[in-house]
């Protein structure tokens, strides 16, 4: 019963919010297709605004893999990490998430591939993904967009939440696989 009713309301939940909008819109005398491509414009500035931020950012990352700092890390940390029962293959995703989605999402492929969809690995990796943020990514495009050139406590505190993520994952994994 829960679970057709949840089917329902994910299935409605966007054309209804959709026909809210529109109905508020028309209500209140909006004029939707002018606000529409004034909104679409705005966004397209945007975009154009964020090109270096988002060029930086991969960049970064494609040196930072390609240096094989990744692979040296986990070199070092892998007895550590074994002593606390913490598969050193989930290392590059502890480093790589912060930095960018699309990259953590392509190391944890090559986990998957490698160690099977079973594997506690590949599991706690999913957990980690799904815990934490793109603190990099984030920082560098959303704050570009609008400007923001001093980060101030906004980098330690995103840094200090993936910690947290990660070992909030650790704990969760541990007491569930």
């Amino acid at each position: 019963m829960f679970q057709t009713l949840m089917n329902i309301i994910s299935l409605w939940a966007l054309p209804a919010i959709l026909i809210l909008i529109l109905t508020m819109g028309l209500f209140k005398k909006v004029p939707l297709y002018e606000t529409f491509t004034d909104g679409a414009k705005d966004g397209f500035k945007v975009a154009i605004n964020i090109i270096p931020y988002l060029v930086a950012i991969i960049v970064g990352i494609s040196m930072f893999r390609a240096s094989g700092i990744i692979d040296l890390i986990q070199h070092i940390f892998a007895p550590l990490l074994t002593y606390f029962h913490i598969p050193a293959d989930t290392i590059p995703i502890m480093l790589v998430r912060p930095l960018s989605g699309s990259a953590a999402l392509g190391v944890f492929s090559d986990i998957a591939h490698t160690l099977g969809p079973d594997s506690y690995a590949t599991k706690l990796s999913a957990v980690m993904i799904g815990s934490s943020e793109t603190t990099f990514y984030v920082l560098a495009v959303y704050f570009g967009a609008v400007g923001i050139s001093k980060l101030r406590y906004a980098l330690i505190v995103g840094l200090l939440a993936d910690a947290i993520s990660i070992l909030a994952a650790i704990a969760v994994c541990s007491l569930m696989f």
